[in-house]
């Protein structure tokens, strides 16, 4: 998740991240622009607080299953995903995979958890870590057939492993599904610094994208046509999207279907992309060419998407945490406005986002050390987990 400049020591746990002391910027129209929050940044979103539903062993995500509003699953960096049930933690992990994920690296582990919206009838999710030879692994698992709350270990069936063996860091691990029932996969663009295979403008190999593909129950996978490579000879089927150093958290706004991805920048700036529903095939979003809208180095990265927002390091931050825009009626402050941190700033902030433009970045009064992840549930509330161990829940105060 996080870009090799400085080991943080977070609680008990150690993560690696930028340096960086501020509010972010955002841009004003589709060329980028970039302006500085006024007076309403420092407003808190009044009535909302954290709920801590327990702590946990490096939370990295939280998540719940379609149609199940009250489970919650918190996957811990190490190969396990812990069930809440009721709003308590049950002591027995849903998934225990500890033996087949490789968690050394500061930035490797069970990363990616999701649920497809037939979870109810199917009992199949899917995972992603890093094995121990660093490569990453998407996987298929099934509910077990005699209990709801456990997973059935030996039903695991790999759908696609992606070669990553020469460094550990910038390994993604988000998963999601689209409202078009395909599974979205967030992959890092190789490791070390700089990109220095160029693989997030090389659409010949997996790596520094958004990948699509459209799992089966038999644990294999199709190539939906619509993707932008789908049959040709310029790049990989699989993917979606490229241009990107690390997306380690992007999201589907649940009204609409926008596409919000989280992008961890390098040196200077971290940034937030945004590709609206229906829109985003084929994107290019600048990496390794472009760091946020800055130029990184020489080369050509064609039709590149500016980022919607840019974070600075100059301004506090280091590796910006993607959430997503809050659709839990609860919270009326907060309602339709896209909700984000950053690894080395506890504020958690929220803006206004559509094609092209970021308007309205204001802190929302919240505070979270070395936060990790965002999360939503079947109901659309919205969790916030520390690699410290807490989880919590946004509430209406």
């Amino acid at each position: 998740m996080m870009r090799a400049a400085r080991v943080l020591v977070l609680g008990m746990t150690v993560w690696l991240a930028a340096c960086g002391a501020g509010m972010a910027e955002h841009g004003s129209g589709p060329a980028g622009a970039s302006t500085r929050p006024g007076r309403s940044a420092r407003l808190a979103a009044a009535g909302v607080r954290l709920v801590a539903l327990g702590s946990f062993r490096e939370p990295v995500y939280v998540t719940g299953a379609p149609g199940d509003p009250g489970r919650i699953f918190v996957v811990e960096r190490a190969g396990r995903i812990r069930l809440v049930l009721g709003g308590h933690p049950r002591p027995r992990p849903f998934l225990d995979i500890t033996n087949s994920v490789k968690s050394e690296g500061l930035e490797q582990g069970l990363l990616g958890l999701a649920f497809p919206a037939n979870y109810a009838s199917t009992g199949l999710f899917y995972v992603s870590y890093t094995t121990a030879n660093n490569d990453i692994r998407i996987v298929q698992y099934r509910r077990s057939a005699s209990d709801t709350n456990l997973a059935d270990q030996a039903s695991a069936r790999i759908l696609l492993t992606i070669d990553h063996h020469r460094y550990t860091n910038h390994n993604g691990g988000q998963l999601a599904f689209g409202r078009d029932g395909d599974l979205y996969i967030g992959v890092g663009d190789g490791g070390s610094e700089g990109d220095p295979e160029n693989n997030g403008q090389n659409t010949k190999v997996l790596l520094g994208k958004i990948l699509r593909i459209d799992p089966s129950p038999r644990g294999t996978y199709t190539v939906p046509a619509t993707n932008p490579f789908s049959g040709k000879s310029g790049g990989r089927g699989e993917i979606w999207a490229y241009g990107l150093r690390n997306p380690w958290r992007f999201s589907f706004d649940r009204a609409n279907g926008d596409l919000i991805i989280g992008d961890v920048g390098q040196d200077l700036q971290e940034e937030i992309d945004f590709a609206p529903a229906g829109a985003g095939a084929g994107g290019n979003y600048g990496w390794s060419i472009f760091e946020g809208r800055r130029r990184n180095k020489a080369g050509s990265a064609p039709h590149a998407i500016p980022p919607v927002l840019v974070a600075q390091h100059s301004r506090g931050y280091c590796a910006i945490i993607g959430g997503y825009v809050v659709r839990d009626r609860s919270l009326p402050n907060l309602y339709g406005r896209y909700l984000f941190g950053d690894n080395c700033r506890p504020q958690i902030e929220s803006v206004n986002l559509r094609r092209g433009h970021a308007s309205g970045l204001r802190a929302t009064g919240l505070e979270v050390s070395a936060t990790s992840s965002f999360g939503e549930d079947a109901s659309g509330r919205i969790y916030i987990t520390s690699l410290n161990g807490p989880v919590y829940r946004l509430v209406r105060g």
